[in-house]
């Protein structure tokens, strides 16, 4: 155990410089990080709102806002429907409380309309279920020729989740407009969402930005110059380029004027090709948009058409024949989690459900400095008496641990600052109790090398029996320990999770700095050294 090969001296001597260089940063400003070498790392610990101030807003999905609107546009696709050729006499159509209802005046017809209105049901592609259909309306038919359209449980769920998750992308965008560093957007319960803007301090503001309506645009591509030729030259007199969503972004010459906007798109869902079974995105307009596009396809066949969403490029499909009914397919080799990341895209134009704000506050830059000092105080304190206690207890043996447990600290923040993890005040609390763990591994060693003293070893005899059957207790210890972080990471948020992320880390950490660089320094030290004695 006290044997270390070359490559291994050259493997803990490599992490812990690498840790160093990468928590400088932290005790630099900006400024000065800038005249540094571009080899080094200059990336700084990101601080959560806790520490550095910022705004704190909780979005609440309207529910009854987005069933309403729902019913409205399902109203409109029912008369639609029923008027098609042969048409089908109705009477009664509209909302009725949590259903939308119309009553058939041919029961003759009536197979015909249920054999129609049943397309209308909107199978949703469910991700929880493995991809199983889920219609996202139930459709009651009665004997006197009523028919009703209720949201399925299920349905209604999965269109929740779907709003949800739109929501997030959209705010998501709009809040990177402020140039806020690490903001937090994350989902709270089943319809609420977190939006925490570090050193943002003017939650008024937030609230403008999110309120505001993405720009979705929809645009024919020119073909008479190639995007890099427009790039090297002068483009065409009406047409711009644009760079695309992928990595590397690819450049499209398009019309300068969109033909349609976002505010014509009302929904996009992935489905799958009825004939090859791959996952498509199937998109609607509404009337004045499906008018419109209509008589775009008509004019365009043959043509790439370009979706944009804040002036960049998601998507330039061929249309490949008019199309006439308001909706349309997009096709590509998609797996289903890109199909279903294009309709987010395509939906996050606006808005699906009003957003209402329950609950917001502003935390000042004063309160999160103070709150750095209150932190920086308890873990200098925690730390002095950690260090004194381990010196007095273990002398020599001590100092070595209290050199490990430095380089743990040191670790731990340069872990974060690569990870570019949200550090929070019960973060801060998790560094300090991970001193107090780290030093417990040592403890447990020099109290087995004393055990094994006492039994009659010499001295690297029991120094090296001290770290082999202290090693099994250790690991059980810190991977109980992990445990139990990695569930609060699961089930916590915000900052729960600010607690668990630093634990977790510290837990890595504190095996290899009271454990390997621990023995490798006490290693070190018996080889100069040499002892027959150990004053323990």
């Amino acid at each position: 155990m006290l044997y270390f090969a070359r490559w291994k001296i050259a493997v803990i001597t490599l992490v812990v410089i690498a840790g160093i260089l990468t928590t400088l940063p932290n005790f630099f400003s900006a400024k000065t990080l800038e005249s540094w070498p571009g080899f080094l790392p200059q990336s700084k610990m990101v601080l959560g709102l806790d520490l550095q101030g910022g705004a704190y807003l909780l979005y609440e999905i309207d529910k009854a806002d987005y069933v309403q609107k729902r019913f409205r546009t399902l109203e409109g696709d029912i008369r639609s429907t029923l008027r098609d050729q042969p048409r089908i006499g109705y009477t009664g159509l509209g909302i009725q409380g949590e259903s939308v209802q119309v009553r058939i005046r041919d029961l003759s017809q009536l197979a015909d309309a249920t054999t129609r209105l049943n397309e209308l049901r909107s199978p949703l592609v469910n991700s929880v279920f493995g991809g199983q259909a889920v219609n996202e309306f139930d459709v009651n038919v009665s004997e006197d020729g009523l028919v009703r359209f209720t949201f399925s449980q299920q349905g209604l769920d999965q269109r929740m989740q779907s709003i949800v998750q739109q929501s997030i992308e959209v705010i998501r965008r709009r809040v990177d407009e402020i140039g806020t560093t690490e903001p937090s957007i994350q989902r709270q319960g089943s319809d609420r969402i977190l939006v925490e803007a570090p050193g943002e301090s003017d939650p008024q503001r937030l609230k403008d930005l999110v309120g505001q309506t993405a720009q979705l645009t929809f645009h024919m591509v020119d073909t008479s110059m190639s995007a890099q030729q427009a790039l090297q030259g002068r483009p065409p007199a009406g047409t711009v380029v644009a760079m695309s969503t992928d990595d590397p972004p690819i450049p499209y010459l398009i019309a300068e004027t969109p033909l349609l906007s976002g505010e014509d798109l009302v929904d996009a869902q992935v489905n799958f090709d009825q004939r090859s079974n791959e996952p498509v995105v199937s998109f609607r307009f509404n009337t004045a948009g499906a008018r419109k596009f209509s008589v775009v396809t008509q004019q365009n066949v043959g043509k790439p058409f370009a979706i944009v969403l804040d002036n960049e490029v998601i998507s330039a499909p061929v249309i490949r024949e008019p199309i006439t009914g308001g909706s349309g397919q997009i096709s590509g080799n998609f797996t289903v989690e890109g199909a279903n990341d294009l309709a987010v895209l395509l939906r996050a134009g606006a808005l699906p459900a009003k957003l209402t704000v329950i609950e917001e506050r502003s935390i000042g830059p004063g309160l999160g400095a103070d709150s750095i000092e209150a932190g920086k105080l308890a873990s200098l304190i925690g730390a002095a008496a950690v260090v004194i206690f381990m010196i007095l207890a273990y002398g020599r043996f001590g100092v070595i641990a209290d050199i490990a447990l430095a380089v743990n600290v040191i670790l731990i923040f340069g872990v974060l600052t690569t990870l570019q993890a949200t550090l929070t005040l019960p973060g801060i609390a998790g560094i300090v109790l991970t001193i107090g763990m780290a030093v417990d591994a040592n403890v447990l060693i020099y109290e087995r090398i004393r055990e094994e003293m006492r039994a009659g070893r010499s001295a690297i005899s029991a120094i090296d029996a001290g770290f082999s059957r202290a090693l099994g207790t250790i690991l059980d210890a810190n991977i109980t320990t992990l445990i139990a972080a990695l569930i609060l990471f699961q089930l916590g948020s915000g900052p729960v999770k600010g607690f668990a992320v630093t634990l977790a880390v510290g837990i890595f950490t504190t095996v290899f700095s009271a454990f390997t660089f621990t023995r490798f320094l006490i290693a070190m030290w018996v080889r100069r050294a040499r002892p027959t004695k150990l004053s323990l």
